[in-house]
């Protein structure tokens, strides 16, 4: 199936960036499949594949990153600061128990060189499928990768429910 592309959406350079990364690198994005609710509502409660962008450097809009001092609500904990190279996860479903929601607040802090890619596409059935809602300005450099890597053919045929 060809694809056709609209003038002016994707600038010469991202197009050389992508060819080059594709035929010479492999590439951009990948496979990952999600089970659980600990994403609700952003990715969906139920059996997901998501596509995955993969970043050199995680985005630093995350719940916390180098500095921020983490205080529980559990008295019995000490709070701390995050040291440099450190980031504090959360799932987006607010309704789960930290234990529940397997994040930061059951495993502590992560390695931002642990944090690989972004979601930015999730196929949860054959007409439930989308671009994850993600920041304005990720969205933005995201959504021509999706029209060259995006394949929900593919997506299907890798799909687990």
């Amino acid at each position: 199936m060809e694809q056709s592309y609209k003038r002016g959406l994707i600038s010469d350079r991202e197009l050389y960036d992508t060819v080059w990364k594709n035929v010479f690198q492999g590439k951009l994005t990948y496979l990952h499949w999600n089970k659980g609710e600990a994403m609700a509502p952003t990715i969906g409660e139920q059996a997901s594949t998501l596509l995955v962008r993969k970043i050199p450097i995680a985005d630093p809009t995350l719940a916390a990153t180098e500095g921020y001092e983490m205080v529980s609500n559990d008295e019995k904990d000490e709070p701390f600061v995050l040291e440099k190279d450190q980031c504090w996860v959360l799932a987006d479903n607010d309704k789960l128990k930290p234990k529940e929601a397997k994040d930061s607040r059951l495993f502590g802090p992560v390695s931002m060189t642990d944090i690989v890619g972004r979601v930015i596409y999730s196929l949860r059935t054959a007409v439930d499928h989308g671009p994850v809602l993600n920041s304005h300005y990720s969205m933005r450099k995201d959504s021509s990768l999706l029209e060259i890597e995006l394949d929900v053919n593919d997506m299907m045929k890798n799909h687990t429910a």
